[in-house]
C-alpha cells in the first residue's frame, strides 16, 4: 500500500526549540534560544489557557503553528491527535488519589486525562465541527497517527491536520515511559498539491526496520527524551531539507517508509 500526500503546515514545541524556523536554525549550525515557559497556546482563551494542563498546551500550540503556516481556516480541517502515554501527571495523580482518597478525586483534572482531551479543546476553541480522532499506539503512535491522517485525507479528500504530542513522565510510570520531557508536532496534509504546498511525502507500508532511525545531525539526547520526538525528528529533518527519507513505526512489525518526493 503506498499513498502520497503533502505537507502545508508544520509546527513544532520542545524545551530547546519554539518551532519549525528553529530546527531550521539548529541544522544550519545557528542554535536558536531556548523557549521560555510553557507552550504560549495562544488558539486558546485566556481562561481555557489558565486552566489547561501542559499536555493540551503542548497540543494547542503546535497545531496552532501548523495550521497557521497553512493558511487554512482551522474551523474547517478535520483533524487526528496522538500521544503513546495522555497526560501522565494527570494519570500519576489520578491512580494516587484513588489509592488514597478518592473521594478527593478532581473532576477538572479527570476530565483533562481523557486521551481526547486535547482534541475536544481544540475543536471547542477553533469552532470546529469537522471529525476528529485520539490515536494511542505506545511508541507506533505518531506513525499510526500520521498514517490515520494520510488515509482519511485521501478517502475524505480533504486536509487533515494530524497533531502529536507527549509530556514528561511522572512518578512510576516515570521510569517505564522514558519520557523525561515535552514534545510535539503538527502537520497539515493535503490530497491534492496546491500554492500552500512545502513537500510532497510517499507514504508505504513495509516490514518494521531493527534499529530505530534518530535524528541524525540533531543531538541524541532530544530523541532519547521523548518517545514522539524520537519518532517525529527524523521526518521533521527530512522536511527541514536535510535528508530525503525516514522510516516510522507503524504497528506491530510495521513501518512506514517516508520519502520526500520534492521542496517548495
Amino acid at each position: 500500500m503506498s499513498m502520497r500526500v503533502h505537507v502545508e503546515g508544520i509546527g513544532l514545541w520542545s524545551p530547546q526549540l519554539a518551532d519549525f524556523a528553529a530546527l531550521h536554525a539548529q541544522l544550519q549550525g545557528t542554535p536558536p534560544p531556548a523557549p521560555a515557559g510553557k507552550p504560549p497556546a495562544s488558539t486558546l482563551p485566556a481562561n481555557e489557557r489558565r486552566r489547561a494542563p501542559e499536555s493540551v498546551l503542548l497540543a494547542i500550540e503546535v497545531a496552532g503553528q501548523a495550521v497557521a503556516m497553512s493558511g487554512r481556516a482551522p474551523a474547517e480541517l478535520a483533524c487526528v491527535f496522538g500521544s503513546a502515554f495522555g497526560d501522565l501527571s494527570i494519570t500519576d495523580y489520578m491512580c494516587e488519589t484513588l489509592a488514597h482518597a478518592p473521594t478527593e478525586l478532581s473532576p477538572t483534572r479527570f476530565h483533562n486525562s481523557v486521551h481526547n482531551a486535547a482534541a475536544g479543546y481544540w475543536t471547542i476553541a477553533t469552532g470546529c465541527h469537522a471529525p476528529s480522532s485520539a490515536v494511542c499506539a505506545w511508541h507506533d503512535s505518531t506513525g499510526a497517527g500520521l498514517l490515520e491522517a494520510a488515509a482519511m485525507a485521501l478517502a475524505d479528500q480533504r486536509p487533515v491536520l494530524f497533531v502529536c504530542s507527549d509530556v514528561a513522565g511522572a512518578g512510576p510510570l516515570a521510569p517505564i515511559t522514558r519520557s523525561t520531557q515535552a514534545f510535539g508536532c503538527a502537520f497539515v496534509l493535503a490530497p491534492e498539491t496546491s500554492p500552500r504546498t512545502l513537500a510532497t511525502l510517499s507514504l508505504q507500508l513495509a516490514p518494521r526496520a531493527a534499529t530505530p532511525m534518530d535524528g541524525g545531525a540533531l543531538p541524541a539526547a532530544w530523541s532519547e527524551a521523548n518517545a514522539t520526538a524520537a519518532a517525529a525528528l527524523p521526518l521533521l529533518v527530512v522536511l527541514a531539507g536535510r535528508d530525503r527519507h525516514c522510516q516510522m513505526a507503524a504497528a506491530g512489525g510495521l513501518g512506514l517508509e517516508i520519502l520526500m518526493e520534492n521542496v517548495a
